[in-house]
């Protein structure tokens, strides 16, 4: 279940709330009463694992693939240098 922010617009405290998606959002504040305002914050999930830009498409040697992208592109200067 995902995380909520709503802040109070009365006391101005923000408060955190796990919720179902399907659940309606808080309109008061549990700690005055106060008209609550939903935020937009940032996510907090990181991919990991094999499969994801960070540990497969970031390397510059791309050994295993059967091509490699640093000798497409030296193959390229030569053949401009030369």
């Amino acid at each position: 279940m995902p995380i909520y922010e709503y802040e109070c617009m009365h006391c101005h405290k923000v408060h955190e709330v796990i919720q179902k998606f399907s659940e309606e959002p808080l309109k008061n504040c549990p700690v005055c009463g106060g008209e609550l305002k939903k935020l937009i914050s940032k996510s907090s999930f990181i991919l990991k694992g094999s499969g994801w830009y960070v540990t497969d498409y970031a390397r510059k040697n791309n050994s295993g693939n059967g091509s490699s992208n640093s000798n497409t592109n030296s193959k390229k200067s030569e053949e401009k240098s030369t």
